[in-house]
């Protein structure tokens, strides 16, 4: 599937390194188109609950998911993890 640039999509895993789960939200601010073989990628910015940058990852398509109109938001702790 190929998503649209500021989408907002969810993880379809954990990312302990910047302290997100799956299920979390970001914005697609980039796509890299993947070379023979790969996968294409996209860099995600993560936001807080107030709007904020979190921080900015590149994770395979596989990795996200499309936000459904059945899910509902859910607001949650930050732990230990530095942000931009």
């Amino acid at each position: 599937m190929a998503y649209q640039l500021f989408s907002r999509i969810s993880l379809a895993e954990d990312f302990p390194e910047y302290g997100l789960q799956k299920g979390d939200l970001a914005t697609i601010v980039e796509r890299h188109k993947g070379g023979l073989g790969q996968e294409t990628g996209y860099s995600l910015e993560v936001f807080n609950a107030l709007g904020e940058t979190i921080t900015v990852l590149v994770v395979e398509e596989s990795k996200i998911l499309p936000v459904q109109a059945d899910e509902i938001l859910q607001v949650r702790q930050l732990e230990n993890v530095a942000t931009l």
